[in-house]
């Protein structure tokens, strides 16, 4: 199982230079991933209809690709992941090319996580229907997948149609993992029938294992290696002690998660230096676990 880290997205501020120091600081900690969450537009409360959504067009999201791009160059091993891109409100062409590059500048350190999303005033917005949308992340990650492995590519589907062309550069690897991110149980079956893992979040171990089988079953089902089929689960600091944030971390890794990921958001923090902090302490009270 290999930690890492969520970036605050919501509390570190527009500051350059904290945004460097927290990815530095994961870096050099030997943490092995930083996940960064995706909101393009927040709804204010005050809208038609109202508003209940978690996030409003107070809360800060940096753009994960374009943050990735200013990090990879910072930054020395860490890999970067997005957890999740809202993938079906985006021109996935476009998104081949920017993951592309971002794998190309930090020298093959990208992973993209993806996901439908529930915001409807993002789809709005952004000129792409709501409706339809695992259909389209369907096709969007199959035209990925060819776009980053083929020089060259001719696609015609439902709702995407390229003819002789291609992205340059390709990724180092000619491939860049995905992982989706999912919490109902049709949407794990998908994980397991078209991703490389599923980011499961902040559900007990108990009930993530439970729904991992629905992933790997989808994956033998598409004639797919279900032990090859990764998964990721969170350890949050939020009302929880450093003791209770190790054991939920060792207990992660005892049910087999490829990925632990240590989030700081809205646990009490007001300032990057003290998420910067929180995630050395995780780091220094797991010990020899942190490689083991």
């Amino acid at each position: 199982m290999r930690f890492g880290v969520i970036f605050p997205t919501t509390e570190i501020g527009a500051d350059p230079a904290a945004v460097r120091d927290y990815a530095q600081a994961a870096d050099e900690l030997g943490y092995d991933h930083l996940i960064a969450y995706d909101h393009v537009l927040g709804a204010h409360p005050d809208r038609p209809g109202g508003w209940d959504g978690r996030y409003t067009h107070d809360t800060m999201f940096h753009e994960p690709l374009v943050l990735f791009g200013y990090l990879a160059g910072l930054t020395e091993r860490i890999r970067f992941l997005t957890g999740v891109m809202i993938l079906p409100q985006r021109q996935t062409a476009l998104v081949a090319k920017q993951v592309a590059e971002v794998d190309v500048l930090s020298g093959g350190r990208m992973m993209l996580g993806v996901g439908l999303g529930w915001n409807q005033v993002e789809y709005q917005a952004l000129g792409v229907p709501f409706a339809r949308r695992a259909k389209r992340l369907e096709e969007q990650v199959a035209l990925l997948r060819r776009l980053w492995s083929e020089p060259v590519v001719s696609f015609d589907g439902d709702f995407h149609e390229v003819e002789l062309a291609g992205i340059n550069p390709l990724p180092l690897r000619r491939e860049i993992p995905i992982w989706i991110g999912a919490m109902a149980d049709p949407a794990i079956a998908r994980a397991g029938r078209i991703a490389d893992g599923w980011l499961a979040g902040l559900w007990s171990p108990r009930v993530i294992v439970e729904k991992l089988e629905i992933a790997r079953s989808a994956a033998r089902e598409a004639g797919r290696d279900p032990a090859a089929f990764g998964f990721q689960m969170q350890v949050d600091a939020r009302g929880t002690s450093v003791e209770r944030q190790v054991e939920l971390a060792l207990r992660c890794r005892e049910v087999g998660a490829t990925l632990l990921s240590f989030g700081t958001m809205d646990a009490g923090f007001t300032s990057p230096a003290q998420h910067i902090e929180a995630i050395r302490v995780f780091r220094e009270a797991l010990g020899d676990d942190f490689h083991a």
